[in-house]
């Protein structure tokens, strides 16, 4: 990043002060913003303002900035203050009401203190142009526990995945052989599908929602802590009939015992979210990123069964609808 970004910076804020004829903090705090972001772009993150931040205590904080990636995960956050504030006064303050101390960068347009893991890291004075790019780098780069071990989670998860699928469609396969009330459920089932969404569906295509639905089942309900939505709804109900025909106790555990962490770093990323629509996003988004990927091409030829948007779309409203 070049220090021409930190010297547009210096230039927006003389703008702003002649401009408005104030120096206060809620009147030139965007240019810090604006600064932010240019280096925040770079690593394909983006810096939003004021988005809830529920603490350890049930409580809802609001930092002045979130830096986000597509998966919605937070990688830092910022707080401006005002010129006449004492900035380390307020800084205890802020951590007082449960404001992160992960990864979090205070400023008062004079000021930077970088806190990473609970402590002090790093600190400059904002018109020295080297020191801003070091300490402003340091926060951009930082990468949070809860950062890593989610992507660390998704990358076992994308090459365990394989593995996971050939063991159910083997599975299936054998149930088909041996199991008559798996094939009675599975016939009944297509009926329902070919009557509710596609008059197309075939058999193949119920063993891949049947595998789709173990594999998504546990996300769902933990997103949303609540198993409802597969309790009432008449495809999930069935869907786990079928499922419930073979697919259970030891079995269920040892199948999806490799792909374990990824459900638990799902259901402690949900835990962080405390508002409804904020996880119907964080759901869709798990959907998009991971689970088209393993059979692109079924994804494509079903629509509404493989396709992200719609599945969501699908499962949310009737979620909805029992939640309300």
């Amino acid at each position: 990043m070049s220090l021409q970004t930190i010297s547009k910076y210096y230039s927006e804020v003389e703008k702003y002060i002649r401009f408005g004829g104030t120096a206060k903090e809620s009147s030139i705090r965007r240019a810090f913003e604006n600064l932010l972001n240019e280096y925040a772009q770079k690593q394909n993150l983006l810096l939003i303002a004021d988005l809830d931040y529920y603490t350890s205590a049930g409580k809802t904080v609001r930092p002045d900035g979130t830096l986000k990636d597509a998966l919605r995960l937070d990688w830092g956050y910022w707080e401006s203050k005002d010129t006449n504030d004492d900035l380390e006064v307020e800084i205890e303050k802020k951590f007082k009401k449960g404001y992160p101390s992960s990864n979090i960068l205070f400023e008062d347009s004079q000021t930077a203190i970088l806190y990473q893991n609970g402590v002090i890291c790093d600190r400059c004075n904002i018109h020295e142009p080297e020191a801003l790019h070091r300490v402003i780098s340091r926060f951009i780069n930082f990468t949070r526990a809860e950062v890593r071990g989610f992507r660390d989670a998704i990358e076992k998860f994308k090459a365990d995945l394989p593995q996971v699928i050939d063991a159910l469609r083997n599975m299936i396969e054998q149930q088909v052989k041996e199991n008559k009330n798996f094939v009675a459920v599975r016939e009944s089932f297509l009926e329902l599908c070919k009557n509710v969404i596609n008059e197309n569906v075939e058999l193949s295509d119920v063993n891949e929602m049947l595998i789709q639905h173990i594999l998504t089942e546990e996300i769902f309900t933990t997103v949303f802590d609540d198993r409802q939505f597969h309790q009432e709804n008449n495809i999930s109900k069935e869907l786990q009939k079928l499922e419930r025909t073979f697919f259970t106790g030891k079995t269920k555990r040892d199948t999806l015992d490799t792909i374990k962490i990824y459900y638990q770093m799902i259901k402690a990323r949900a835990g962080e979210i405390a508002n409804h629509t904020e996880k119907q996003k964080f759901l869709k988004v798990v959907y998009e990123n991971f689970y088209k990927a393993y059979n692109p091409k079924a994804a494509d030829r079903l629509g509404i069964i493989y396709t992200p948007d719609e599945i969501v779309k699908f499962m949310i409203v009737n979620f909805r609808t029992f939640d309300n």
